[in-house]
């Protein structure tokens, strides 16, 4: 079954006099429990299409369903609420709250759900960063951990309201090799368990070693698409 579909999407972009066209009639199926990567040079629309997956952006033409829901029509507000409960989120530079501490940081996505208990946002938050290999830092602030365990809480809070799908730009970018394979490994590991979505805008060859699926674009257009039987 589809989680994402677009149809003939195009992004156009108007700065002053110039136009520029991110994305030239895209169209795109991704089915459940997929692990896949957007590939190709800066200014390729890769993280374009990300962010309209996203319901950060719009299209200027075409439809993006998520789960069967044309995202494309959302007001902000309603954007918003979309992402909150259908999406996670994972970023290159980690945006975990300095003054929040790693407990913290996993555990905000779950105070803007309504009527969560205490006891079960609680569960959540220590079930994930069991996962993550973070829990013996739960009252650590961000600027006492290294980059690959901001990463890791990264992963955790992301994945702390059971979203089916998560969107994550260049989050290895900043890592060394070792630790972003562990990153990788911990992703694979919730597409396993959960059954979560992983798509990836990256430049980064160890993540599009170990995709399912990789698109290549190219000025604003998927110029290739391989689809592995196996992951490695």
């Amino acid at each position: 079954m589809s989680l994402i579909r677009l149809e003939n999407v195009r992004k156009i972009y108007q700065t002053g006099e110039v136009t520029v066209q991110a994305l030239k009639g895209i169209n795109l199926d991704i089915q459940k429990k997929s692990f896949v990567s957007f590939i190709g040079p800066s200014g390729s629309g890769k993280s374009t299409l990300l962010n309209l997956i996203g319901c950060l952006d719009k299209p200027t033409e075409g439809k993006v369903f998520v789960n069967n829901v044309e995202v494309g029509l959302f007001n902000r507000a309603e954007s918003a609420a979309f992402r909150g409960k259908n999406l996670g989120f994972v970023f290159q530079n980690f945006n975990l709250i300095p003054v929040l501490t790693v407990y913290e940081n996993v555990e905000y996505p779950l105070l803007m759900l309504d009527h969560l208990p205490l006891k079960e946002r609680n569960d959540r938050v220590l079930r994930l960063l069991e996962k993550v290999g973070m829990t013996d830092q739960k009252k650590k602030y961000p600027n006492q951990i290294s980059g690959g365990q901001k990463q890791r809480v990264a992963v955790a809070r992301a994945l702390v309201t059971n979203p089916q799908l998560v969107l994550a730009d260049e989050p290895t970018a900043n890592l060394d090799h070792a630790t972003a394979f562990k990153v990788i490994n911990i992703m694979q590991e919730m597409t396993n368990e959960f059954g979560t979505t992983f798509i990836f805008s990256t430049h980064d060859p160890k993540i599009v070693g170990e995709a399912e699926i990789i698109y290549t674009l190219e000025d604003g257009a998927i110029v290739n698409s391989e689809i592995k039987k196996e992951k490695k």
